[in-house]
């Protein structure tokens, strides 16, 4: 312990700051961040020898802006930190300097950790202009440990899960380096596209904003793996712009609009990064000028019509399902269980809720409407794809076994992937035949509206049934109720925000303005019943 307390003296805590590990790990301001990475190192250690693995430590925030920068942590299988070490985490980024040791001592012996058991833990971070030296800070904290680190430098957010998950799988989720990364899903992506190819169909064109992030870095690097059947043009690339300054994923979806420097001619097919690459959102305008965007609901309806219509072809019955959360869009969940026969469940927002629930299926396809998202196969589900593919005879069936065996490989399983999820859209489209208007037209969105009541205390909100219903404060769920009955095609909730003292609010309806009133409605319900603060909620209109 003499080692991590004397490294802990060049990383002081400030006084009186105290951080919650949310959803993403850990959040704020960059300046307030070093204490937190050193000991996040020390916690990685921990986590490596508690599990016998490599444990990974990613610098980024990202789709925050570019002051802020965070930390997670990735465990053994490329997934999210397991939940009960969250509170690990947020202690021990809590505790005083004179507390660190017990803290670290508490945890030890809570987990019956073996402090002689060798650790190893992989790093990786974003580009903002503080990753640097908090990456350090991480070192640091592995190093007083005297534990084994790789820093892989420069890295998505997604290809250091990736790399994770290889080096606990020994290799047979793939070769654990980058390079290993962009031969594994080109060569799956090459191989879905080329029967399309030779049906002269010739590149596909796609306009990508990169966010001035890590994404568009690491995707210049992948183009040369990518056979020049995808040709990419590259905006907001970092070489001017701020990190997801009026443009990324986040900015796209939120205000609705295009990202700042990109020309979008009509029926152009473009999509969004966000700033450490592990969403994506599609966009286009159409011949009249009008915005239109695909966001995670439409790309979950894409992905998993795609995946059904395989199935039924080689004729394997295994149970698929979407996760949603309360945000998705009614007209997706209405077409995905009416049309398409696929059963939708609904999951707490935030992407480890989505992934744990999706686990309990032969294939569980998730998306948050933010554009974060993945498919999960079982490994009963892989085996029999994978035996279909070498051993059927009929044509058509070992053709739609080796499509499906080409997905899984080009689907990054560990976590939400923009990459790997851009390139699964682009196939599938190309398969199809869908251009980006088709595919948008599968169904029609019902027009909603997102709104935010500042309120003295977040957690007099209570909620049950996804976050879908509330059950503190009295008499605010019969209200929300009574105003959803007043509209048509209309549903609306609140939830308490995860970070900040606010009530968010969403509401759709069959019209925008009927969407809009109702969320004004429900916000002013928030605001009476839920001790809102500062100004009464104003009409959007």
């Amino acid at each position: 312990m003499e080692a991590v307390l004397k490294y802990s003296s060049r990383h002081p805590k400030p006084a009186g700051l105290s951080l919650q590990y949310g959803t993403a790990g850990f959040r704020t301001k960059a300046e307030h961040l070093d204490h937190v990475m050193y000991r996040m190192g020390l916690l990685a250690v921990l986590r490596s020898k508690k599990t016998k693995s490599v444990i990974g430590v990613m610098v980024t925030a990202s789709h925050n802006p570019e002051e802020d920068n965070g930390v997670k942590l990735v465990d053994p299988l490329g997934e999210m930190l397991v939940q009960a070490w969250e509170v690990y985490a947020t202690n021990l980024a809590n505790a005083e300097q004179q507390e660190l040791q017990t803290v670290m001592t508490f945890i030890i012996q809570q987990e019956d950790i073996k402090m002689d058991q060798k650790a190893s833990v992989a790093i990786g971070r974003d580009t903002r202009p503080s990753s640097e030296s908090l990456s350090q800070a991480v070192i640091d904290g592995v190093t007083a440990l005297d534990s084994k680190y790789h820093d892989y430098g420069l890295v998505t957010t997604p290809q250091l899960h990736y790399v994770i998950c290889c080096r606990n799988t020994n290799g047979e989720y793939g070769e654990p380096t980058i390079d290993g990364y962009y031969k594994k899903l080109s060569r799956a992506f090459n191989e879905l596209v080329k029967q399309v190819a030779v049906c002269g169909n010739g590149r596909l064109y796609l306009n990508v904003d990169g966010a001035n992030g890590i994404g568009a870095l690491k995707l210049k690097e992948m183009e040369q793996h990518l056979n020049s059947v995808l040709s990419l043009k590259l905006y907001n690339e970092g070489c001017k712009g701020k990190l997801n300054c009026e443009c990324g994923a986040d900015y796209v979806k939120v205000q609705q609009k295009p990202p700042q420097g990109i020309e979008v001619k009509p029926l152009d097919r473009c999509c969004s990064f966000d700033g450490d690459a592990d969403r994506i959102v599609y966009f286009y305008k159409d011949h009249g000028g009008v915005f239109h965007l695909l966001d995670g609901d439409k790309i979950a309806t894409l992905i998993s019509t795609f995946i059904k219509e395989l199935l039924v072809k080689v004729g394997l019955s295994l149970q698929m399902a979407v996760v949603q959360t309360a945000y998705a869009n009614g007209s997706a969940t209405r077409y995905l269980e009416d049309v398409m026969k696929v059963p939708v469940y609904c999951a707490k927002t935030g992407v480890k809720h989505l992934h744990h629930k999706a686990q309990e299926f032969d294939i569980g396809v998730y998306f948050e409407a933010n554009g974060h998202g993945t498919v999960l196969f079982s490994k009963t589900a892989e085996d029999q794809i994978r035996q279909l593919a070498s051993e059927e005879t009929t044509d058509d069936k070992k053709k739609a076994a080796q499509t499906l065996q080409n997905t899984i490989d080009l689907i990054n399983q560990t976590v939400g992937d923009a990459i790997s999820d851009m390139l699964v859209i682009e196939a599938i489209l190309s398969l199809k035949g869908l251009t980006v208007q088709k595919w948008d037209e599968i169904y029609t969105d019902l027009p909603n509206r997102q709104l935010k009541v500042k309120v003295a205390d977040r957690k007099v909100i209570e909620t049950t049934d996804a976050e879908r219903r509330t059950v503190r404060p009295p008499g605010l769920q019969e209200k929300i109720d009574n105003l959803v009955n007043k509209y048509n095609l209309s549903r609306a909730f609140v939830r308490p925000s995860g970070t900040e003292d606010v009530v968010r609010v969403y509401a759709e309806a069959d019209t925008q303005d009927n969407a809009d009133a109702l969320a004004h409605e429900v916000s002013l319900a928030v605001f009476h019943l839920a001790g809102g603060v500062g100004d009464v909620p104003k009409p959007l209109r």
